[in-house]
């Protein structure tokens, strides 16, 4: 099969956009079915507001699943990219391998650990006795899907590493059209419920996670999925590289898991599972800005390593100016329509009038500082893609320290929902201390590499 995208000599700006577009355009959409889940749970005649508050328990929880599918995939395909570009295409071999093995040996483990506590975990991050049923119903159906969630998310990025971003985009594509079609049936055809939500998400992610197994086992590309070749010292690699971005995934939903433990308990009884709402709905937005975000950063990784492996520092440097560039214009872009169609966005999931007003505030504070965060992430990925974990992982728990001591400090002293005001804060001091570490360091990174024969 002919390589889309040639890492080491195709002209850099075209390479950008020819990997970025693809990868935003694939979270973009993954983003949508998301966001139509929610939708038609909101939807759903008399329960809809609560069932949809359930969905916002159960969110932070399945993303956290799913960040071991970064910790694998995101961890191995740069340590793969290197090894393409230094030309080892036999320890990239053995890198695909390895990382299969370990997201099926991880799919089954979760099943196994997570299973027998689902409740207590449903009411220890925030769920009432009357949204713990409905919680209930749709994490325990979408956790038996977990081995295809997991290898589908992870072996996608060892698609787009070699090149074929478009294939990669397709996988994303195919799982998310399905699930668009397949939510409505199962929903109210089949007068399923949320359960029927989770079905139609398990469903979807199954055929696409067979898409992705039948093109890296058989399609003519440069590394396929093998068998053997099974070592600990690349499997502490992968981890080691991977570590970052689960432990920013782990950690954003943990703040998501916090935000709404907060919200409940200085909301009270009358306010709490509002509150809860309005966040999963607002929560829903930011996914529209942070997952085609991380497409943008995560995608053109394999920009940066493969050419970091190659000593082509100009490169490097070259291709995370025209990143830096679309994070600042997609970041900007979605500043302005959180300002002018937040209220048709929140129309998709409540017709409340009282609801809507509160959501297109909280909406409204959570993106003030989304511009210097698309800088935060370009950084934190551009480290990540080079092997430097030791900038990025520091940055990236920098961020979120300040996140959480704005969340539990500021209901303190104000009413519940000030707990909104953590992102912004977060989201401007965090790319600040960023972007003093990228300028001081780069040059003395490179200059380090340079000198490895």
């Amino acid at each position: 099969m002919k390589v889309e995208n040639n890492l080491g000599y195709d002209d850099v700006r075209q390479l950008v956009w020819r990997i970025a577009i693809p990868s935003m355009l694939a979270q973009l959409v993954s983003v949508l079915y998301n966001i139509v889940d929610r939708m038609y749970i909101g939807n759903i005649p008399e329960i809809g507001d609560i069932a949809l508050a359930g969905v916002g328990i159960c969110g932070p929880i399945v993303t956290m699943i799913g960040s071991f599918a970064s910790l694998i995939g995101i961890g191995g395909s740069p340590f793969m990219s290197i090894s393409m570009g230094e030309q080892n295409i036999k320890r990239a071999r053995a890198i695909l391998a390895n990382c299969f093995l370990m997201l099926c040996i991880c799919s089954v483990v979760l099943i196994v650990v997570l299973f027998p506590f689902r409740e207590p975990m449903l009411l220890l991050f925030g769920a009432s006795q009357t949204i713990l049923p409905y919680a209930n119903d749709y994490y325990s159906i979408y956790l038996m899907g977990t081995i295809f969630s997991l290898l589908s998310i992870g072996l996608n990025q060892f698609i787009i590493c070699q090149g074929f971003a478009k294939i990669g985009m397709a996988s994303v594509l195919l799982g998310a059209i399905l699930n668009i079609i397949f939510d409505p049936i199962f929903i109210f055809l089949f007068d399923m419920g949320i359960k029927g939500a989770a079905i139609a998400t398990v469903i979807s992610q199954m055929i696409s996670c067979f898409f992705i197994l039948r093109f890296l086992f058989f399609a003519d590309i440069p590394v396929n999925i093998t068998f053997g070749e099974y070592r600990w010292s690349i499997i502490k690699r992968v981890l080691f590289l991977g570590f970052t971005p689960f432990i920013i995934i782990a950690i954003d939903n943990v703040m998501i898991i916090v935000m709404n433990m907060v919200l409940q308990k200085y909301g009270g009884p009358q306010h709490g599972d509002t509150l809860i709402t309005c966040a999963t709905i607002a929560q829903s937005f930011m996914l529209v800005v942070t997952m085609p975000l991380g497409g943008i950063t995560g995608g053109t990784q394999t920009i940066l390593s493969y050419n970091y492996g190659a000593k082509q520092f100009q490169r490097v440097k070259k291709a995370q100016r025209v990143i830096f560039l679309y994070c600042i214009v997609y970041t900007g872009l979605m500043f302005l329509l959180a300002r002018i169609a937040s209220p048709l966005f929140i129309r998709l999931f409540t017709q409340d009038e009282e609801l809507t007003k509160q959501t297109m505030w909280a909406i409204q504070i959570c993106t003030l500082s989304i511009i210097p965060l698309g800088i935060q992430y370009e950084i934190v990925d551009g480290f990540t893609a080079i092997g430097q974990v030791r900038w990025s992982l520091p940055l990236s728990f920098f961020r979120k320290a300040v996140y959480f001591v704005s969340l539990f400090i500021l209901p303190m002293y104000f009413e519940a929902k000030s707990a909104f005001y953590a992102e912004p804060i977060s989201d401007f001091i965090g790319p600040i201390v960023s972007v003093l570490v990228y300028i001081f360091m780069t040059k003395r990174i490179f200059h380090s590499q340079s000198e490895i024969d």
